[in-house]
């Protein structure tokens, strides 16, 4: 019954499977929200338009957001400094749920939090349960391990 409940149990490669399409996932809607910030709406108009929602430091927080979600959605996607950039996006995207939508509802349609949560329920499982091993992450820690066990022999 464990392993029909935890199949990762039986056949570890599954839980690197589903770290590394949640990463990428992950990733590459945080990269479009990014590239979204910076080039359609450009980094004034973005700051324009939290300082319109009640963000402080709009500006700051803009740039912030903006390259956070730029530069950790591709980290998540190669797997390196995986858990930096998700907590650095999910404090990014608390923001966003505490300052701008946790009082228009769920749906999304009406500003609602559910891309948010999704996003910060995601990204809190990578920050836990780190890259995986396909990940550079991943790559480094065997590396490393296989130095370290080899200057201890």
């Amino acid at each position: 019954m464990r392993t029909l409940l935890h199949p990762a149990t039986r056949t570890p490669v599954l839980a690197d499977l589903a770290l590394l399409v949640s990463r990428v996932a992950l990733g590459v809607i945080l990269i479009a929200h990014g590239w979204q910030k910076f080039n359609e709406w450009t980094l004034s108009g973005t700051a324009a338009a939290f300082g319109d929602m009640g963000i402080p430091a709009p500006t700051v927080a803009a740039t912030f957001a903006t390259a956070v979600e730029l530069l950790g959605g591709a980290a998540l996607i190669l797997g390196v400094l995986t858990p930096i950039a998700a907590v650095l996006n999910m404090v990014i995207m608390l923001g966003a749920l505490l300052l701008v939508h946790i009082g228009n509802g769920v749906f999304v349609d009406d500003g609602g939090f559910e891309l948010v949560l999704a996003l910060v329920a995601g990204l809190l499982t990578i920050a836990v349960l780190g890259a995986g091993k396909f990940s550079i992450d991943g790559i480094v820690r065997r590396s490393s391990s296989t130095t370290t066990a080899a200057a201890t022999r």
